[in-house]
């Protein structure tokens, strides 16, 4: 019997001890070795996207948090549209060669804006690899609650 896991959360935070333990989830999410994008049995399970979701904030940006990958598909992204468009979430986008510097790029906009007024309730990160994209660049969409 396969099975396959729709969401794992770890807690963490900005450290550099923190930002490793949530690399190496998501190496174990990529590898297949935490079955999210793949069944226990090792098949691919289309139509699925992973989504990084923080949430549970000790604080701010300074503090602990959960950082959950889970599975979403296409209708997520349609429902995050409209929490934008009804003023719930601000969203962000970035685009570069390699993930960590476009994502780099998108939290970047969200330190630096200071219109923004952050709820620290539940944001939402899609880091798509050049090679599902048209332009042929890697994409990052924040969604920041408000």
């Amino acid at each position: 019997m396969s099975y396959r896991l729709s969401a794992v959360t770890v807690r963490g935070d900005n450290s550099p001890q923190g930002m490793a333990a949530i690399g190496q989830l998501w190496a174990d999410v990529q590898s297949g070795k935490l079955p999210l994008l793949f069944d226990s049995e090792g098949v691919f399970q289309p139509g699925l996207s992973p989504v990084s979701r923080y949430s549970n904030y000790e604080s701010d940006q300074t503090g602990a948090y959960d950082l959950t990958i889970l599975t979403v598909t296409a209708d997520f992204f349609a429902g995050m549209e409209e929490k934008a468009a009804a003023g719930l979430y601000r969203k962000y986008e970035a685009a570069g060669d390699d993930l960590t510097s476009c994502a780099q790029a998108a939290w970047g906009q969200v330190w630096g804006d200071a219109s923004l007024k952050r709820a620290f309730g539940e944001d939402y990160e899609s880091t798509v690899p050049a090679e599902y994209t048209k332009d042929g660049k890697c994409h990052c969409y924040l969604y920041i609650s408000i």
